[in-house]
């Protein structure tokens, strides 16, 4: 890529020349052709294949258009970012709000955490929404409520976005999302984009805290998704009846990332009794505390660590399987990184 002019406007230099700029990778490199001869420099010659480490903040498109790119970070620490307030600094960080930063973001670097942005929310018809899978999902339940149409009441008071609520098939009393989903939006790591739709073989395997994106190959992100909702003149008493009992029956002020453990099906108490039962309502491991209010929630009590909830998940587990005989699963997903 071969852009005139461009030292000015990113690193501020005096020189005015025309440089290949090629971005990503160990090979990255700004090459200098040629120099104005009022630039004061007459040993150009010795700059020219010279590598430099920029902080990029723009880029220019095929057809020579400015176009923005995400700002990479390091040391973010993701307490400031997660729900129950925990974590720590990331390798890498990046924030990232539309598509094409979405792609360059997702090349990836190991240990790179992206903060999906994609925040915007379209109506395309009577009960039909297509949503950013960074819109908050808590947020959509809401709106799609008050608009009067059902099929995500549920959603009132989950943390998360839209995104994660895919990728989990996030559900609550007798709804889930696979069944409002009309279409899904994804980009991979090549660059392709795919939409999903629903009759589509790739939208069947949907199931308990299961989606069709936790087994596919390779690395994608979810861009959006259109949801198909049916009118209905109680949906927002609905969502507000849903909301309070939640509010009665969950610690929805305290730092948590929902519930912990998948239930563990038919014929079996819920993963909170079950904990319940086994004593271990208040328990706690550092500042990483068992909810008194509902057990499968396990609460940031205030500086807790990521080893101290660990911990307690690795105690519940162990007291549950000694106590009653049952196994616990995780609801929530570990992101291995060394």
């Amino acid at each position: 890529m071969y852009v005139s002019n461009p030292m000015m406007a990113i690193i501020g230099c005096q020189v005015q020349s025309t440089c290949g700029i090629l971005v990503g990778g160990k090979g990255s490199h700004l090459s200098l052709e040629n120099c104005s001869r009022n630039s004061g420099l007459q040993r150009w010659e010795k700059f020219r294949r010279c590598t430099v480490g920029l902080r990029v903040r723009g880029g220019v498109s095929s057809d020579g258009q400015l176009e923005s790119l995400p700002s990479f970070e390091r040391g973010k620490r993701l307490s400031e970012l997660s729900t129950l307030g925990i974590g720590g600094p990331a390798k890498y960080f990046v924030e990232v709000h539309d598509e094409s930063q979405m792609s360059t973001a997702i090349r990836g670097f190991d240990g790179c955490v992206i903060l999906n942005s994609l925040k915007f929310l379209e109506r395309q018809g009577r009960g039909v929404y297509r949503v950013g899978s960074g819109y908050p999902f808590n947020t959509l339940g809401i709106q799609t409520s008050k608009d009067g149409f059902t099929g995500l009441e549920f959603a009132s008071g989950i943390p998360g976005t839209v995104g994660g609520a895919i990728f989990m098939n996030a559900s609550a009393n007798g709804q889930e999302t696979a069944n409002a989903l009309k279409s899904v939006e994804v980009l991979c790591a090549d660059g392709e984009r795919i939409v999903h739709t629903k009759g589509q073989s790739d939208l069947v395997v949907y199931g308990y805290r299961l989606s069709p994106y936790q087994t596919m190959p390779g690395f994608m992100a979810i861009l959006a998704a259109t949801f198909e909702l049916e009118p209905c003149l109680d949906a927002r008493q609905r969502h507000k009846s849903l909301l309070e009992r939640r509010r009665k029956t969950q610690p929805v002020a305290a730092k948590s990332a929902g519930c912990i453990f998948r239930n563990p099906g038919t014929g079996s108490q819920s993963a909170g009794a079950l904990i319940e039962q086994a004593g271990l309502k208040g328990i706690e491991v550092g500042r990483a505390k068992v909810s008194n209010i509902h057990a499968n929630f396990l609460l940031n009590a205030g500086g807790s660590s990521a080893a101290d909830m660990i911990t307690l998940i690795e105690l519940v587990k162990e007291q549950v399987k000694r106590k009653l005989g049952v196994d616990l699963r995780e609801e929530v997903i570990y992101v291995p990184y060394s």
